[in-house]
């Protein structure tokens, strides 16, 4: 059987590293088995769905390079969740119940109070058919819970944590319809994993229990659940990230020059055995794709190591692979040799201006001046200058070390470090490299 795997996001914002990851190893769970990814938007919450988000969402897996084979939205299959209710409830599956939150939360603080798991203890079964015509006749209209089975363990076998077993009777009928009718996760996502023919599902371990019950509602359904998988939740260097996911989204890594590929290299072993490493080629990491490596312990997100493997990448990057994206003029030359210099590409432009000019005037003490000016006498074009030029300066004024180096490089870029001057001086050019160094002699 061909692997069907799907990212399922709500539309209620931007996606964030987050979710970010759970598609990512959807994508490569379906790429590593020739399988096929295929993007559900869960838009049933009209409230708080907006068209803005789905848009985002599809330009972010496009600028990482996941574009899905297929897009379902939920929005459009209501008939096939009202469809699937009405089975659920024509056997027995489904009930009302009545309710309201205040009442639900004083349950829940009871139970709680006397040492009890605040369970839902299916008082609504309890009602008589008289009973629950008379809510409604006083306008209280219903909302609807799942019965599950308590008759036998749920079990599968977890793609990352083995083997799992609940007990239904520790859980509480889920609700899956609102009481204004509108939907909630539970029923329309196994709908539509049937309907999708959706072999894996897998996702952060915050749904374990939530699998529990869809398992009992795909067997409800007549159909087979499909393989389970849930990986450990991201966190931060100093705990969770929720309270800075807003800022750990596509668009907010993209602001900070941040390359897909690095993304991609973090993401796909964050929360593995496998190290992190600065691999740009999406095949290897396919291939070496494994959940047997996955871990139980939370994976720590850190953004100095995002950087930290961006930059490996950046200087991995081949003039062919980012002509496009450099200033004009720019040639190969020119980018292998800043390329050691770049952190990210945003940095580029930057670098140029070194040698395109104008670059700013070092402060001088008189006698480096006396130097340069020596310098601007002495150079002479070759197939190596920058090596001729400190050599004969060496031989004549006995310098050596930062004495000889740092007052040439500050004259000839305005700073005190950067790329490899045996490189940069031939892009700066003979004229212009004299012209800087009797300016400096004189300034």
């Amino acid at each position: 059987m061909s692997v069907i795997t799907r990212f399922a996001p709500s539309p209620t914002g931007r996606l964030h590293v987050g979710n970010i990851r759970t598609a990512l190893h959807n994508w490569m769970l379906a790429a590593k088995s020739g399988g096929q990814f295929v993007l559900r938007i869960d838009d049933t919450d009209d409230e708080r769905s907006r068209e803005e988000y789905v848009e985002a969402i599809r330009e972010d897996l496009a600028w990482l390079d996941m574009s899905p084979v297929g897009e379902e939205r939920q929005s459009a299959r209501l008939a096939h969740y009202d469809a699937a209710f009405e089975t659920l409830r024509a056997s027995g599956r489904v009930y009302p119940a009545f309710e309201t939150a205040q009442e639900l939360e004083l349950k829940r603080k009871i139970q709680l109070g006397r040492g009890l798991p605040p369970i839902y203890d299916r008082a609504a079964l309890a009602l008589s058919d008289e009973e629950r015509a008379a809510k409604q006749a006083q306008g209280i209209a219903p909302h609807w819970r799942f019965k599950l089975d308590h008759s036998a363990p749920i079990t599968w076998d977890d793609g990352v944590r083995g083997p799992q077993k609940f007990d239904p009777s520790l859980l509480s009928d889920p609700v899956i319809r609102r009481a204004d009718g509108s939907w909630l996760y539970m029923l329309p996502s196994a709908v539509d994993d049937i309907a999708m023919g959706i072999t894996d599902v897998l996702r952060g371990e915050d749904h374990v229990s939530n699998t529990a019950v869809q398992i009992q509602m795909f067997q409800a359904l007549g159909a087979s659940h499909p393989r389970f998988a849930h990986e450990a939740l991201l966190v931060g260097k100093e705990g969770k990230l929720s309270k800075r996911l807003g800022s750990l989204g596509c668009d907010s890594f993209r602001e900070r020059g941040i390359e897909p590929q690095a993304l991609i290299a973090l993401l796909a072993r964050l929360g593995t055995s496998q190290p992190v490493e600065p691999i740009a080629g999406r095949e290897a990491l396919v291939a070496s794709f494994d959940l047997s490596t996955f871990g139980r312990a939370p994976a720590r997100f850190d953004d100095a190591e995002l950087d930290r493997v961006n930059t490996a990448i950046v200087h991995q990057m081949s003039y062919a692979q980012i002509a496009d994206r450099l200033p004009a003029g720019m040639d190969e030359a020119a980018w292998l040799a800043i390329r050691p210099n770049v952190e990210i590409m945003g940095d580029v432009a930057d670098w140029w201006s070194i040698v395109t000019g104008p670059v700013d005037t070092p402060q001088l003490e008189d006698e480096d001046r006396a130097f340069l000016a020596e310098a601007a006498s002495v150079l002479e074009w070759s197939e190596n200058p920058w090596k001729d030029l400190t050599t004969a300066l060496k031989a004549s004024t006995g310098r050596k070390g930062k004495a000889l180096y740092l007052p040439l490089r500050r004259a000839l870029t305005g700073r005190d470090h950067g790329p490899d001057m045996g490189a940069l001086l031939p892009l700066i050019g003979e004229v212009e490299a004299r012209a800087r160094l009797q300016h400096c002699a004189t300034a």
